[in-house]
């Protein structure tokens, strides 16, 4: 059980994470799980991954993150689709425990994040990546580094990891201007594969961006991936969508996030808006789940707004 190891060159497209559907009692419900995986499994998403932000990745215990990777390395493993196993932990010393477990099911890639409890120095990143790697034993990292990471790697610093640490193949990043991806490119020169919000791809891949663990993947990853195949063939299309597809979320699901949603929150609910799966609006305690009647009016909003992205399959979430 074993997928090709992932290099700068080769980490591209659109990658959907593994949602948890969660029960009243606040299990994890791996039937729902299963089921959903399978048909993001054959949605046409270049690969799958587990344990970022909308994958509730800081709620997991180690039971829980067991069994998910297992099922998402042997259900990957069997169709034939890339993945990458989230290791991500706030404690950078429970994280080189993951990424040691991690390593054992043979990824595509590790998803790692930086100790979050205090602020980290540039030495101090290079530090805790390099000791990553070595943790995974061969393995390629991806490093994220969403906005509310305590430490914000600037484009410089992550030249300078790219020097220091030939493991490390990807980034996760929110994007910026054209100065930013400009210091971007001189920085890293192809040597990281930069990803960044999926809701941004089609300006970002115009400036250098190679992909996208991506929001709009939640929201129907058979669609994400048709956008994708848009934006590498007819850019100028790709951009046109992509204004409505900002538009969409700027003005029903910016709302949401001003109210106080989590992120984890907010993607579930456009997997719900999507109706592709059975995986329901609920996150894990302390956050705030959308109500589920907030989805039918935002569902015809989409469809308004986008509606080439839905697949148009139906199942009803609860």
């Amino acid at each position: 059980m074993s997928a090709e190891p992932l290099t700068p060159d080769g980490l591209r497209g659109v990658w959907a994470t593994v949602l948890l559907p969660i029960r009243p009692d606040e299990s994890l419900d791996e039937d729902r799980l299963a089921a959903a995986l399978d048909h993001v499994l054959g949605s046409g998403v270049h690969g799958v991954y587990t344990g970022g932000t909308a994958g509730e990745f800081h709620t997991l215990c180690e039971e829980e993150y067991e069994r998910l990777n297992a099922l998402v390395a042997r259900r990957c493993t069997a169709a034939g689709v890339p993945f990458q196993i989230g290791a991500s932990h706030p404690s950078g010393q429970l994280s080189l425990e993951r990424i040691a477990r991690a390593a054992a099911l043979r990824p595509g890639a590790i998803q790692v994040v930086l100790p979050d409890w205090l602020p980290l120095q540039p030495d101090e990143v290079l530090a805790a990546v390099a000791r990553m790697a070595a943790v995974a034993g061969g393995v390629p990292l991806v490093l994220y580094n969403p906005p509310y990471a305590k430490t914000q790697v600037t484009p410089e610093l992550f030249g300078r990891l790219a020097d220091a640490v030939p493991a490390l193949v990807g980034v996760k990043v929110p994007g910026g201007d054209d100065d930013w991806y400009a210091r971007m490119t001189d920085a890293v020169g192809g040597r990281l594969a930069v990803f960044v919000a999926g809701h941004t791809l089609a300006s970002g891949y115009a400036r250098g961006a190679a992909g996208a663990y991506s929001n709009v993947a939640c929201l129907d990853p058979a669609g994400a991936a048709r956008w994708y195949a848009q934006i590498t063939s007819d850019l100028p299309a790709a951009l046109a969508f992509e204004e409505r597809l900002r538009g969409f979320l700027d003005a029903h699901i910016a709302p949401l996030a001003r109210a106080g949603h989590c992120d984890p929150a907010l993607d579930k609910t456009l997997a719900a808006i999507g109706a592709w799966a059975e995986i329901g609006t609920r996150v894990r305690w302390p956050h705030r789940s959308v109500p589920e009647e907030a989805i039918p009016p935002l569902r015809a909003a989409v469809e308004a707004a986008i509606p080439e992205l839905l697949t148009g399959s139906t199942p009803r979430v609860r």
